[in-house]
């Protein structure tokens, strides 16, 4: 791999890299399956400028992979990480101007005061080249200078809905971010509180001018939108529209269309049921609370989230694409300017966790392996 930050060259001895997966393919979708790689209960992953990836694992590894998948170095200097129940290493995405600063921005739970709560950080990768005596090896890789840049406000107990989802905007100037309302209902609807919020920072963590309520309490200030439950997958679309996917109770899994002060809803408003079977008032027009584009009932559970913009599938160009966990699928959704409709559901055999799209326009599909499986990289392009 090319390196970014390059460090003083190595000469040591050490093992060859183990081969992993060869290549499957499956004759029952419209395209080919290629199983890059394998991991212990993968989380995110996104793709660096030479065509590897960094790949995140729940209980905390953070790992850097060769584009083909046959080599793999763990990367240090993360942060201490609770990955009880929902909890672990969770997002990373390279930083606007990464070719020179080499930042990565990446999220996480942790334990503090009050219970555990989400953490948005970045650190700058330094990657060292090794020359092995015998052997090929893999780089040394670290991340520097990490810093916190922000926590979700309050620390609650529990284990689930952290949400911790990033995106940039198209102009590299501002930071998206989610914070779950992490099973505790009504904070979605609290504006002293980041939890169940879209939030909208500067690249430093801080609330962006320009914000609904800025310049209000710093929490307030901070808020995008709200009333969200689990936000776990957030992308933009060519024209700048901010989309995100969130998991409903018993029922209404949502895609929506996210606009800036806008209230979606949870806990007052669902399509789904909570799970005693109580009702929740659906989505009405007039209701004040804005209803998502797309809802599933029964639900898919949906995992990482990306709006396509490659050249190998043409068709698809500009479309949602989702990974269900329960479902276990692939989820395509019709996207066209605001408006939205259920495409395609493709049936993958397993959790799958998150979503992403290559360099040359492959997808690729992480899956959950949060069973004790291994969860694979799995590699889509189109049948010849």
């Amino acid at each position: 791999m090319r390196p970014f930050l390059v460090l003083p060259l190595l000469l040591i001895s050490c093992a060859g890299v183990a081969q992993r997966n060869s290549p499957s393919t499956s004759t029952d979708k419209p395209f080919t399956e290629t199983v890059i790689s394998d991991f212990d209960a993968p989380w995110a992953m996104t793709f660096l400028p030479d065509g590897g990836m960094l790949v995140t694992e729940k209980d905390g590894r953070l790992l850097l992979v060769s584009a083909d998948g046959k080599e793999r170095s763990v990367v240090s200097g993360t942060l201490p990480v609770d990955s009880a129940g929902q909890g672990g290493l969770m997002d990373v995405v390279l930083a606007p101007g990464f070719a020179t600063n080499h930042q990565v921005y990446f999220s996480f739970s942790e334990s503090g005061e009050g219970g555990k709560g989400v953490v948005l950080a970045r650190g700058v990768l330094a990657i060292q080249q090794v020359q092995c005596i015998r052997a090929p090896c893999p780089p040394i890789v670290r991340l520097d200078k990490v810093e916190i840049l922000h926590r979700a406000t309050p620390y609650v107990p529990g284990n689930g809905h952290y949400s911790g989802r990033i995106a940039f905007s198209p102009d590299g100037q501002y930071l998206f971010y989610t914070n779950g309302e992490r099973q505790k209902f009504d904070p979605a609807q609290d504006m002293t509180v980041t939890l169940g919020k879209v939030l909208r920072l500067t690249l430093e963590g801080k609330p962006a001018s320009g914000n609904p309520f800025y310049p209000e309490t710093p929490v307030k200030a901070a808020i995008w939108s709200y009333g969200h439950r689990n936000l776990l997958g957030l992308a933009f679309d060519a024209d700048g529209r901010l989309w995100e996917q969130e998991m409903g109770p018993k029922g209404g899994d949502e895609l929506n269309l996210i606009e800036p002060g806008k209230n979606y809803g949870w806990p007052r408003v669902s399509n789904g049921s909570h799970y005693d079977g109580r009702d929740i008032p659906d989505h009405a027009p007039g209701d004040g609370y804005e209803p998502p584009k797309v809802f599933w009932n029964p639900v898919i559970s949906p995992g990482g989230l990306i709006i396509y913009s490659g050249k190998l599938f043409p068709a698809w160009k500009g479309d949602a694409f989702i990974g269900g966990l329960s479902s276990q699928a692939l989820v395509r959704v019709d996207l066209n300017g605001a408006s939205a409709k259920k495409g395609d559901q493709w049936d993958m055999g397993a959790r799958i966790r998150e979503v992403e799209q290559g360099p040359d326009g492959a997808i690729y599909v992480l899956e959950d392996g949060d069973d004790g499986s291994q969860g694979r990289l799995i590699r889509l392009t189109p049948k010849e």
